[in-house]
Formats: C-alpha cells, sequence, structure tokens
C-alpha cells in the first residue's frame, strides 16, 4: 500500500470516528450540525452517514420539520448495534467471583450478575465467556480485569493462583476472534473513578487498595493518563522498600498501628512521585475513622501545599465496572494520539 493509499485510508478512518462520536454525544444530529461539530465538510459528513446507516450503526428518524425549507434528515446512533462483555475477576476474603456486565455501544447496561465461584481458571473464564456469547446477539468486544500484573495479555503475579503465568489474552482473541481488553484491576478502578469525576480537564489522580488477606495495590492517572510502567508493574507499591519480608507487611497490615504506618508510608510515596489532586483509599482493612490520622501521618513528610484530597471507599465494584467498560469500548474506536511536546 503507498503512503498516499494508506494516508487516505487512515484519514477515512478518524473521520468516521469523529461522526460517531459526536452522534453518541449529542444524540440526534442533522449532516449539517454533525459537519459544524466535526469541522468536517458537509458532502464528506453526508458520505459517512450513508455507509453507516447502510451497516445499520446509525438510525434515520424522521425529518426535522422546525426549520424553514426543506426538511433536515435527523440521525441517531444505534447503540443496540452491538454490545460488549465486561468480566471483572475477584477475590475477597478467600471468596473467588467474577461480575459481569453485558453493555451497549453507548455503555448503557442490558445486563450484569454476580457469580461466586469455588476456584476461577482460564477454564472457567472461557466457558462463562462463550455462554455470553451465545446467548448475546453481535457482541463486539471483551474486557476483563484481573486482580494481578498484565502485560500483553499475560498474567503476572495475581491474587488468582490459577491464573498466574496464563496468556489470557492471546488465548480468548485467538477462540472468539473479537477484540480482548485484559487489564488489571487497579488500572481499571482508577479509571473508572476518574470517568465519574467529570473533571473539566486533564488531571492526575489515584487509588490505592489495601484488601483483606493479599497485598495492596494502586492505580494511577497521571494528565489524565493511565500510568502502567514499562511492563505494566506500576502500581504494585507492595514493593515498596519497607523493611520488612512480605509476610511481615502482611501480618502488620492487619493490624491497627502497623496499617496506618504502612499506609502513610504509601500514600507519601503516591504523593511524592505523582502529585496528585485527590487518592481514593479502598479495600477492607481502611476505615473513614482513619482518614485524619493518615492525612497528619503524610504531613510529617509532605508539604501542606502539596497534599491531595483523600478519601476512604470501601466499595468500588461500580468505579471498578465503570473503567473496564470505557476501556473496553475505546479498543473498538479508531483512534490517533497526537502528544504535544514540552
Amino acid at each position: 500500500m503507498s503512503s498516499h493509499t494508506h494516508n487516505t485510508v487512515h484519514v477515512k478512518k478518524m473521520n468516521v470516528e469523529l461522526v460517531k462520536n459526536t452522534l453518541k454525544a449529542q444524540s440526534i444530529g442533522t449532516k449539517a450540525s454533525i459537519a459544524n461539530l466535526t469541522k468536517l465538510s458537509v458532502a464528506t459528513c453526508g458520505t459517512i452517514l450513508n455507509e453507516l446507516l447502510a451497516n445499520g450503526e446509525i438510525i434515520e428518524l424522521e425529518p426535522d420539520k422546525t426549520s424553514g425549507g426543506r426538511p433536515a434528515k435527523q440521525y441517531k446512533y444505534n447503540e443496540s448495534f452491538g454490545c460488549a462483555i465486561c468480566l471483572l475477576v475477584r477475590t475477597e476474603g478467600g471468596v473467588h467471583s467474577i461480575n459481569y456486565s453485558i453493555v451497549n455501544l453507548i455503555g448503557d447496561t442490558i445486563h450484569e450478575a454476580s457469580l461466586e465461584l469455588p476456584f476461577i481458571d482460564v477454564d472457567t473464564i472461557d466457558h462463562l465467556i462463550d455462554g455470553l456469547i451465545s446467548s448475546n446477539e453481535n457482541v463486539q468486544a471483551i474486557g476483563i480485569g484481573i486482580p494481578g500484573v498484565v502485560h500483553q495479555g499475560v498474567i503476572g503475579v495475581c491474587d488468582v493462583p490459577e491464573l498466574a503465568g496464563q496468556a489470557l489474552g492471546p488465548f480468548i482473541e485467538e477462540k472468539y476472534e473479537l477484540p480482548v481488553t485484559i487489564e488489571n484491576d487497579m488500572n481499571m478502578t482508577v479509571y473508572g473513578f476518574y470517568h465519574l469525576q467529570n473533571f473539566e480537564e486533564d488531571k492526575t489522580f489515584a487509588v490505592v487498595t489495601f484488601p483483606k488477606n493479599h497485598f495492596p495495590g494502586a492505580g494511577f492517572i497521571v494528565d489524565g493518563r493511565i500510568l502502567s510502567g514499562n511492563t505494566t508493574f506500576g502500581g504494585e507499591v507492595s514493593f515498596l522498600p519497607f523493611g520488612l519480608t512480605r509476610e511481615e507487611q502482611l501480618q502488620q497490615l492487619h493490624t491497627e498501628e502497623g496499617f496506618v504506618k504502612l499506609a502513610v508510608q504509601t500514600l507519601a510515596s503516591i504523593i511524592a512521585i505523582i502529585n496528585p489532586v485527590a487518592i481514593a483509599i479502598t479495600g477492607e482493612l481502611p476505615r473513614e475513622s482513619q482518614l485524619q490520622e493518615l492525612y497528619k501521618g503524610c504531613l510529617k513528610d509532605i508539604p501542606q501545599e502539596h497534599m491531595p484530597e483523600l478519601m476512604v471507599q470501601n466499595d468500588i465494584l461500580r468505579e471498578y465496572m465503570k473503567g473496564m467498560v470505557t476501556a473496553t469500548l475505546e479498543s473498538l474506536t479508531y483512534r490517533l494520539q497526537v502528544i504535544e511536546k514540552r
């Protein structure tokens, strides 16, 4: 393919994405209103709308009769054109579970459920996906949240031992021939928190979790982007140099004094490195009543003017699912990232 042809295809895909995203945001639009919002020509928008209409991804509504002259055709994005499957693998207090959600293409929930399981391995996840694909029409993407390190679809250190070392992403993608997004649970939780805040501009935000009987973890958004690190090891805060063995760390986290001390060290490290606007403290161990002590503990090392807002929220299922759904639907979009050098 020549460079010119490649660029033409590239631009066409970008323009189609612009039109689709505009319709999703506006609910209803005309050729002229979409052209105005996207800054594309009316002719280009007309061609794209006709293509999307032909494949069923948009719907034509009754003409707009409020304006003078010939009524303009109105279009609406067909959110039921397809759906996505999102699974959240969780382990809390020795209980393994998978929360799943079927969402349409604008992220609205069609069906959701939670399954408590004796154990979770690749076959368990595969069997569940197979059943969900069979019972839902036009599944277009799959998202899976994992309580562990994930690099290029391969699971590393994981709170579910049967999944550690498994190439879950490549296996599911090859079997079902669908885009598969497999992400660390904390990355998806911070992504969900961030999107639910509706910040007007890019911010830096963190979530750190202290689960019962497991090591702590964290997720970071830096200037509006997930910070995963070179091998997606970013956020594994249990590996900070606390001067303890991992066994001692786990024991201390389950005592009042030990938890506060280790939590303060973790929070202060995060603040000093990424300077977030806020940190959500989650998991089963932290309590709302500890907030003031945690804040004062951080002030021993962090100047007051650099302290973020601290909040405790033990139940993060809504945020976790929001992040997973958002990332999964983004896997269906054609995007060009332009990063300004500074």
